[in-house]
């Protein structure tokens, strides 16, 4: 029930008196000299003094009372307010009693919470040490609101804008230490020069040293989110358990928006952009199927390739390939199972079992399996030679060091960032292998879930969100194909019959390309070839403003063609956008990929033809699991 008691009270002293009236005498029998609060004459004065309020709650545990006592206001309308606004908060659940901190709360929230991952831990104990215990751990807990947060952001802001002039003046220093250091190269030979130069050198490199303590990264919009989540996951923890806020008001805290990066695709044009200004594109980029293959080529030789092949078509996280055992791979029924992860906290290891949607079977290909074979018959060498010398160290990881050492996940990232710089192919990380692997399987036209649980994501968004980039050859054919089933009415003289000869055959499937060249302002002459300097297969004219209309135009005459001899297009490409940018207004080139009439023939691929009649088994296949058999035996 609201009843609050108000009074005034000041902070006069005079002689004390007892309840009963007599006066508080010292030792030596004088008067006692203290604050004599609600008995000074002169509160009944206006201005004397300041009002202040009691105020009894509900009882709390055991019956025990709550009275929260209040002062300091100036005038009694004041203290009104005030006492309507605590009762309001304890009856929505604040607990206005307590004068427990912001900072005290947070110490009690993160040890009571005994089922957190260690990275997880660890990353809500930096933002309480760095962010939130400087900011706000001073605030008791009754009194946090969102404009305690809001100030703290707007600090956080501050102070990045004086992290990056301190960035900027330690690469000014940086360049002033490699200037000195190049003059002290170039003086070789010369003594008194070298020793002038080599003084400014040191000179330089010591206040470079002077200049980076202190240094530190600038914390970005993500960050910020992640440390109101942290924040905020702490109010809710308060509110379930002990009613200790009235609302979680890191939900009600405005902050910058954040855009998941995109995956790009290394295009020639990015990739001459990083070559002239070693600049990349974005934070997160992906190879070509292409440029993945010559990645592989170039590691042919390098002593962890089955590793690097891994990363590359099973998408693991480095830290379940350096955790995963051989007891979880099958060689003979082509699959590995990832049911550990290593996760490093300040580069300190620690093994933990993986999300519950993380643990999953990964199914290998023959070409994997051959490559895992070889692998482990390597590893076995190296395990005679250092056990010769008592030196191998008994891990039972899939992949190991040379004594047999299990790898450390950030010693991976390094080798692997290593590997690329001498490949000269442009620049991904370690993690981007885990887009490269999606983006080809989605190539390959796999379904999302199955990329989804390859992946050991929770759900189809995640995968499709955030690990799939779009390779240009699916941009095309989407494109092509969407352009293919809107009907156009475009005209066209032919000039030439087309004939697809026999010879433009390879095997079974064609590829005609249909190049159009802009004749006057309004014509383009379109000619159907095999190839560039090939002869003619046949020649359409038509009348229109641009590159669009001839191809069109060329789309109808060999759709039309291939519809009339009951030929299938495969496939059709534009690749006009191949022309430099001046020369696009002025020609067209598409390829179409097309089929014969009649396809191979498959009748003599019945049961007897191979050598099991069990769908799925393969004669290479047999012949591989009974190889490795006979090595194990022997």
């Amino acid at each position: 029930m609201y009843s609050p008691n108000f009074y005034r009270r000041c902070q006069c002293e005079g002689p004390l008196i007892d309840k009963k009236g007599n006066p508080v005498l010292n030792d030596d029998g004088t008067p006692k000299i203290g604050s004599i609060g609600l008995t000074c004459a002169k509160l009944g004065r206006k201005g004397h003094g300041s009002w202040a309020f009691t105020l009894e709650l509900e009882r709390g545990k055991n019956g025990k009372r709550q009275r929260v006592r209040l002062g300091g206001f100036p005038t009694r309308e004041k203290a009104e307010e005030k006492a309507k606004k605590v009762y309001k908060q304890a009856e929505l659940g604040t607990d206005v009693v307590s004068d427990e901190t912001v900072g005290e709360f947070l110490g009690r929230w993160i040890k009571a919470k005994k089922s957190l991952a260690r990275t997880t831990r660890h990353g809500y104990e930096e933002h309480i040490a760095l962010y939130l215990g400087p900011h706000l751990g001073h605030i008791k807990r009754r009194d946090l609101r969102v404009r305690h947060l809001d100030r703290m952001y707007d600090a956080i802001q501050k102070e990045n804008a004086e992290r990056v002039l301190h960035c900027l003046r330690v690469d000014e220093l940086a360049q002033a230490r490699d200037a000195t250091h190049a003059a002290w190269v170039r003086a070789a030979g010369k003594k008194e020069e070298r020793r002038r130069t080599r003084k400014a050198y040191l000179a330089a490199n010591k206040a470079l040293r002077e200049g980076r303590k202190g240094l530190r990264k600038v914390t970005s919009a993500a960050t910020m989110h992640r440390i109101n989540d942290t924040l905020s996951s702490a109010l809710s923890w308060g509110i379930k358990t002990e009613e200790a806020f009235a609302k979680n008001w890191a939900q009600l805290v405005e902050l910058p928006a954040v855009a998941r990066p995109k995956p790009l695709v290394w295009t020639p044009e990015r990739i001459a952009h990083w070559k002239k200004t070693g600049e990349k594109p974005g934070p997160v980029m992906v190879w070509t199927p292409e440029q993945t293959g010559q990645f592989l080529d170039f590691l042919n030789d390098d002593r962890l390739y089955s590793l690097w092949y891994t990363f590359i078509f099973s998408g693991p996280r480095r830290g379940e390939m350096c955790a995963l055992p051989w007891s979880e791979v099958s060689l003979d029924a082509l699959w590995l199972r990832i049911s550990a992860q290593i996760v490093e906290v300040a580069y300190r290891q620690y093994g933990e079992a993986p999300k519950a949607e993380s643990v999953r079977t990964n199914w290998l290909s023959l070409e994997h399996g051959e490559v895992l074979s070889r692998w482990q018959e390597r590893q076995g060498k190296e395990r005679e030679e250092w056990a010769g010398v008592d030196a191998w160290v008994e891990s039972d990881r899939v992949w190991t060091h040379e004594n047999g050492e299990a790898l450390h996940p950030d010693w991976v990232s390094r080798r692997f960032k290593r590997l690329v710089e001498l490949s000269g192919l442009p620049p991904v990380r370690l993690h981007d292998l885990r887009h490269i692997s999606a983006t080809l399987s989605l190539l390959a036209k796999n379904d999302i879930k199955v990329v989804q649980e390859r992946l050991g994501h929770s759900s189809r968004q995640i995968t499709s969100d955030t690990y799939t980039s779009v390779l240009p050859e699916m941009m095309r054919t989407e494109a092509e194909s969407t352009l293919s089933v809107v009907p156009r009415e475009v005209a066209y003289d032919v000039q030439q019959e087309l004939e697809i000869s026999n010879e433009a055959f390879q095997g079974d499937v064609a590829v005609i390309f249909a190049h159009g060249a802009r004749d006057t302002e309004n014509t383009w002459v379109v000619g159907a070839q095999t190839g560039p300097q090939c002869p003619l297969l046949g020649e359409i004219r038509t009348v229109g403003r641009g590159q669009e209309h001839a191809a069109d135009a060329a789309l109808k005459w060999v759709r039309g063609h291939c519809a009339d001899r009951e030929m299938e297009i495969l496939r059709i490409q534009n690749l006009s956008d191949q022309y430099p940018e001046d020369q696009r207004p002025h020609f067209a080139l598409l390829r179409f990929f097309i089929a014969r009439p009649d396809g191979p023939d498959v009748s003599r691929w019945g049961p007897s033809a191979g050598p099991s009649t069990r769908p799925g088994s393969s004669r290479g296949h047999g012949d591989r699991r009974s190889s490795r058999r006979s090595r194990k035996a022997a």
